[in-house]
C-alpha cells in the first residue's frame, strides 16, 4: 500500500496522467505506469493503474458519449476484448523489456509520421481497425501502455476532435473493464490493491477537472498536435528507461 511520499508523488503522476487522458482520452499509463513500478510490484502497478485510468476513461465517456461512432469502431473493440484474455493469462511470458522497446520504437516512428500528416495506408482498409484494436488491448492489459496505437489509428482517420475522444474512450474503456474483471478472477487484485486505488483515486478526479477546462479553449488542430505530441514524447521516455536498463 502506498504511503507518505510514495502517496503524494503517486498522486502527482496520477493528477498529471489525468489531465493528459481527459484531453486527449489516451496516454495516463505512460505517466502512471512508471512512477507505480518505483514503488510496486509490475503485476500491481499494472492493476492499480489501469482501474485508475478507467476511472478517468468513465468520465470521459459521460462527457462526450453523444459523438461515439459506434458504427466505426465495433470491430476494433471487439478484437480489442477478445485480445484481453491472452494479455491478462500471459503477463510474463514475453520479455517486458523487449516488449517495451518494440512498442516504443513502432509508435515513435507512427507518432513522427503523423506530425508530418503522412497518410498510413493501412489504416484505410477494413481490417485495420480489429488488428489494432487487439494489438493495443494486449500492450495496455500487460504493461498498461500501447494506447498510443490506437490513438494513431484514429487521428489518421481525420475525425473531428470529439468523436476521436470518444472512440478512443470507449474502446479503452472496454478493454481496461475487462482486464480488471479478468484481474481480480486470477488473484491480482486484493485489499491493498483496492486500497491504494482509493487513496489516488482524488489525483485522477482533480486531473479530470482541469483536462475538462483545457479541452473546451482547444481548437481542432491544437488537440491533434497535443495529441502527437503526448505519442511522441510518450515513446521517447518509454524507449529511453528502457534503453537505460540494458
Amino acid at each position: 500500500m502506498l504511503t507518505g511520499l510514495e502517496l503524494a508523488l503517486g498522486l502527482l503522476a496520477v493528477f498529471v496522467g489525468a489531465v493528459i487522458m481527459g484531453t486527449v482520452s489516451f496516454g495516463m499509463g505512460l505517466v502512471v505506469a512508471p512512477v507505480l513500478l518505483l514503488f510496486l510490484t509490475p503485476q500491481d502497478s499494472v492493476v492499480i493503474a489501469n482501474a485508475l485510468i478507467s476511472l478517468v476513461l468513465l468520465l470521459v465517456m459521460l462527457q462526450v458519449w453523444r459523438h461515439l461512432p459506434f458504427r466505426r469502431i465495433w470491430g476494433m473493440t471487439l478484437a480489442g476484448v477478445l485480445a484481453v484474455p491472452i494479455g491478462v493469462l500471459t503477463l510474463h511470458a514475453a520479455n517486458p523489456t523487449v516488449l517495451r522497446i518494440t512498442i516504443a520504437v513502432a509508435i515513435l516512428a507512427l507518432g513522427i509520421l503523423s506530425a508530418f500528416n503522412i497518410r498510413l495506408p493501412l489504416a484505410e482498409r477494413r481490417w485495420a481497425g480489429p488488428i489494432v484494436g487487439f494489438l493495443t488491448s494486449l500492450s495496455i492489459t500487460t504493461l498498461s501502455i500501447g494506447g498510443p496505437l490506437a490513438a494513431i489509428y484514429v487521428i489518421s482517420k481525420d475525425w473531428p476532435r470529439e468523436v476521436m475522444r470518444a472512440s478512443l474512450a470507449f474502446f479503452f474503456l472496454v478493454s481496461y473493464t475487462a482486464a480488471f474483471l479478468l484481474y481480480s478472477w486470477v488473484g491480482l487484485v486484493d485489499g491493498n490493491t483496492l486500497a491504494s486505488i482509493g487513496f489516488l483515486a482524488p489525483g485522477a478526479l482533480v486531473g479530470f477537472v482541469v483536462a475538462f477546462w483545457l479541452v473546451r479553449h482547444m481548437n481542432e488542430a491544437v488537440f491533434r498536435y497535443v495529441a502527437i505530441g503526448v505519442i511522441i514524447l510518450g515513446s521517447l521516455v518509454l524507449l529511453g528507461r528502457e534503453l537505460s536498463k540494458i
